[in-house]
């Protein structure tokens, strides 16, 4: 094989001196390769001159022979490392699963997966979640999107937290007709849908008043880090505080009282993009971290 590329690269560069930097040999290792294949048919394929070479008709037709054989060869190689490379997963997410839900538990999942590398995309814009060069995307609605197949991960349950120590020094927020003198985290949302204290109050049929405003933000991962800071208290999404209630960072003011809605968080994918095998082992990864959630009545 190694004569049959010195004598292609030499045959097509017209030039011993070519074919030693095609290949990255030296000259005097082309110009050996090549005189072992002519001596090897006793053939030959090159007219050597004083400081120039030229084909031979014998050496055309050689050519013309082993040149399909070499192509298909190389395409094969080509497409065995394509085939065994691992493709980078492209999984979107709005901020708040992407900061408090995902990332707590991809280290575990990446230390099991070391080959497999997930590129995530973090924005609260549906529409860059959704882009053609997206093949996973976890965003919350009801369960509709139009040419996307939706799993359901996780449901929206809404009730307040905040730190130990700020309930310790703040004793009354434990009582709901008394939370709303409390400093209160915002989060500015251009989702809608996206509920508020007041919304909140009003599901729980309580009369807001005026609220006691501490911070507002506008990603609610910073809401619910303010709330472990200690700057008040904070609207949690279940599932997305789970870990930071575990860690006994975080504590339900108002124990089980909560918000539930008929809205969710889903696993999208597109319905006419064919899956690859990376991508379904993502998939897997997040159906079993559904699997293992907290669940709320």
């Amino acid at each position: 094989m190694d004569y049959l590329l010195a004598f292609e690269a030499t045959a097509e560069t017209h030039s011993f001196v070519a074919a030693s930097k095609v290949l990255n040999i030296s000259e005097t290792a082309i110009s050996r390769k090549v005189r072992l294949l002519e001596m090897h048919y006793g053939v030959p394929f090159f007219l050597r001159g004083h400081r120039s070479i030229s084909i031979t008709p014998q050496g055309e037709k050689f050519l013309s022979r082993i040149k399909p054989a070499l192509m298909m060869l190389r395409e094969t190689s080509r497409e065995t490392i394509s085939d065994h490379q691992e493709r980078p997963v492209t999984l979107a997410a709005t901020n708040s699963v992407a900061a408090l839900w995902l990332m707590p538990r991809l280290q575990k999942f990446n230390r099991q997966n070391k080959h497999l590398k997930i590129k995530l995309v973090s924005s609260d814009d549906d529409m860059e979640c959704l882009a053609d060069n997206v093949d996973l995307a976890i965003l919350r609605g009801d369960g509709n999107w139009i040419g996307f197949n939706a799993v359901k991960l996780f449901g929206e349950t809404v009730f307040p937290v905040c730190s130990p120590e700020f309930l310790q020094e703040n004793p009354t927020a434990s009582e709901i007709s008394m939370l709303h003198r409390h400093d209160l985290i915002e989060v500015s949302s251009t989702h809608r849908e996206w509920m508020n204290w007041r919304t909140w109050f009003e599901q729980m049929g309580q009369e807001a008043g005026e609220l006691q405003q501490g911070a507002i933000f506008n990603t609610y991962p910073l809401s619910v880090h303010a709330a472990v800071e200690g700057l008040g208290i904070a609207l949690g999404w279940g599932h997305l505080v789970d870990p930071l209630l575990q860690q006994g960072r975080l504590v339900r003011p108002l124990g089980p009282a909560k918000v539930r809605t008929d809205h969710g968080y889903y696993l999208l994918k597109r319905e006419n993009k064919k899956m690859f095998d990376e991508c379904r082992l993502v998939e897997e990864m997040l159906l079993g971290f559904s699997a293992e959630r907290t669940r709320y009545e």
